[in-house]
């Protein structure tokens, strides 16, 4: 391997590696034009047959603030908030080792940073609400799919997610993606128009990470090769 090609090599590794769920972000905003570059770049993710089945609604300024609102509101009251419910299960319905274990333990570690203890359920409904915010990240992105679309579209979709994020990286950005607000696809499809025929998939924060805050120190863990991979000669 050449010189160039370490360089290639390093590059990409670098934006992989780099990419984190980032959970405070700086106010600097980001350009349109950098936006619909790193959307033109991610578009280049593989989909069965090209059917490249995403669409995306970027939300900044007073659109993203006043839907920000109503979700906060929604989620604030806990009568309404149980009224919201989830279209498709993104968790398993029943929990088993080592999924819970690992889930547990970045719950855990996130709130432990920010000095929430178990018994803080007011604190940590707050964090959660962050969400709703996209933890101040300058744009969002709510990301939507035909409702005639089957599971290897969203197999599509996730290569699509990951692309923005390490495109994102490889312009100095960062993101956090937001399986969150599918509970509250109602009020995002009415602020939004959404079609009928759209499934909010989930949504994004993009902006540049504010250093200084604790939460973003997290560092999540990553099995090793030889616990989830085979090798056969």
């Amino acid at each position: 391997m050449n010189v160039i090609e370490n360089d290639k090599q390093r590059i990409v590794d670098e934006a992989i590696i780099s990419r984190r769920s980032i959970r405070a972000f700086l106010p600097t905003q980001v350009e349109r034009g950098d936006v619909e570059e790193i959307l033109r770049v991610a578009a280049r993710a593989p989909s069965g047959t090209n059917t490249q089945p995403w669409k995306v609604y970027v939300v900044s300024g007073d659109s993203k603030t006043q839907l920000e609102q109503k979700i906060l509101a929604a989620h604030n009251d806990p009568e309404v908030a149980r009224s919201h419910t989830e279209e498709y299960n993104y968790y398993p319905t029943e929990w088993r080792s080592p999924y819970i274990d690992r889930r547990r333990k970045v719950g855990w570690d996130l709130y432990a940073l920010l000095g929430l203890g178990r018994e803080n359920k007011q604190g940590m409904h707050a964090q959660h609400g962050r969400n709703y915010q996209f933890f101040d990240a300058p744009v969002g992105f709510i990301f939507t799919i035909d409702r005639v679309m089957q599971q290897g579209s969203w197999l599509d979709y996730g290569m699509f997610l990951q692309n923005i994020m390490i495109t994102a990286r490889g312009r100095g950005l960062d993101t956090c993606p937001q399986a969150a607000f599918t509970q509250y696809h109602k009020i995002i499809s009415e602020h939004l128009a959404i079609p009928a025929d759209q499934m909010v998939v989930c949504g994004m924060a993009l902006g540049y990470a504010d250093e200084s805050k604790i939460e973003n120190t997290l560092k999540t863990e990553r099995a090793k090769v030889d616990e989830f991979a085979r090798f056969f000669d």
